[in-house]
This record gives structure tokens, C-alpha cells and sequence, in this order.
């Protein structure tokens, strides 16, 4: 009688690529991100998974630059119909979704030295092409973008950390959270209407 092997339960090891690290990072969140609870959604040990990331902290670096990387800043398709003002308040607007939709990843992003070159790459691509759709010199449109961003991302960080905190007894937590996004887009609005008139009345480089 001819003897069968039965199939191995061990199957072939699980592949991790920073594409699925990324993928189960970000569904996990920033915040709570663990070496474990990646590895453990990823399939694998987390000895393996030290040996494609080195730290929690460099596990982290990766996770942000990866959700960096897959925003798709708007750009400026239409300057002639679209003017500067109105591009700025659509792109703080998907700047606030940004924040919103990724807790956490506020000092990734918001700190040039924790930025990675990959990041800064893509910020500075963004700038250039600002540059020339609007006009302006690049060191214009890096002084314009990188105000307008910090004061939106840092600003947004807080109303929605805010705003995911427990609403104070018989407070209703949606409607204070849309009173807290009125007035983060109000000062959003000002905050662009007077970097743009101080842009203009600086003589250009």
C-alpha cells in the first residue's frame, strides 16, 4: 500500500513589505500603535517584525510617512478660474481631513526634523508647482504654504483631540465639535486673508 505524506500545516512565512505594515498601522491608529498589535495583525512574531523595523519610534516614523505620502495634496488644476485665496482655503480643507482622519500624526508632520526626505521631497514639489501656477517666487510660496499649514494642522490637532474627548455632562459632543470646526475655518480664513496682503505688500526677492 502506498503511504501518502500528509500536507504540512506549516505554510510558506508570511511576507512583510512596508506596504502591509503601513496598511495595518494606520487601521490601528497612531495612538495606539505596539509592536505587538502590528505584528500580531500582520501574522507574524514580533521578533520578525523588529527585523524590518528597528523601534517603536522608527515603526511609528514609518506608519506617518506612509499616511504623508498617500494624501493627495490638491493642486492647482484651474489658477485662472481658481485664485490663490480660494486654492488656499480648499487645500486647508483637506488639510483639517487630513488631521482629522489620523490622530496622531500631527508632530510627524508638523516638526521639519522628524520629517523624512521622502516628505520633505513631496512638500517641496508642492511648493514649486504653487509657485509657478500663482506666479510667485518659490520662497514666496514656501512662506505662504508653510504658514498657512502649521497654523491649520496645529490648530486642527487640538479641536479634534478636543473634540474626541467625553462630552462634559448634557453637552452634546457633535454640536460642540461643529461649533469648535466654525471656528477653526473663521480663523483659517483670516489667518490667509492676512498672510496674503502681507505677501503682497513685500517686495518679491
Amino acid at each position: 500500500m502506498t503511504h501518502t505524506p500528509k500536507p504540512s500545516n506549516r505554510g510558506r512565512p508570511r511576507s512583510i513589505t512596508r506596504e502591509k505594515i503601513a496598511d495595518v498601522g494606520i487601521s490601528i491608529g497612531l495612538p495606539d500603535i505596539t509592536f505587538v498589535g502590528v505584528a500580531a495583525a500582520l501574522g507574524v512574531s514580533h521578533m520578525a517584525l523588529y527585523k524590518h523595523v528597528p523601534s517603536l519610534e522608527a515603526l511609528k516614523h514609518l506608519i506617518a510617512e506612509e499616511i504623508f505620502r498617500r494624501w493627495e495634496l490638491p493642486q492647482a488644476s484651474s489658477p485662472q478660474k481658481i485664485g490663490l485665496e480660494e486654492y488656499l482655503l480648499g487645500f486647508t480643507a483637506s488639510t483639517r481631513q487630513f488631521v482629522k482622519a489620523h490622530p496622531g500624526v500631527t508632530p510627524f508632520v508638523i516638526r521639519r526634523l522628524a520629517a523624512t526626505p521622502a516628505m520633505l521631497e513631496k512638500i517641496s514639489t508642492h511648493q514649486a508647482h504653487i509657485a509657478q501656477a500663482y506666479g510667485i517666487t518659490n520662497e514666496q510660496s514656501r512662506w505662504l504654504l508653510s504658514t498657512v499649514t502649521f497654523f491649520c494642522i496645529s490648530a486642527a490637532d487640538t479641536v479634534y483631540s478636543a473634540a474626541r474627548l467625553e462630552p462634559l455632562d448634557g453637552a452634546d459632543g457633535h454640536l460642540e465639535e461643529a461649533e469648535m470646526e466654525t471656528e477653526l475655518v473663521e480663523g483659517t480664513q483670516a489667518l490667509i486673508v492676512g498672510a496674503l496682503e502681507l505677501l503682497n505688500s513685500k517686495p518679491s526677492p
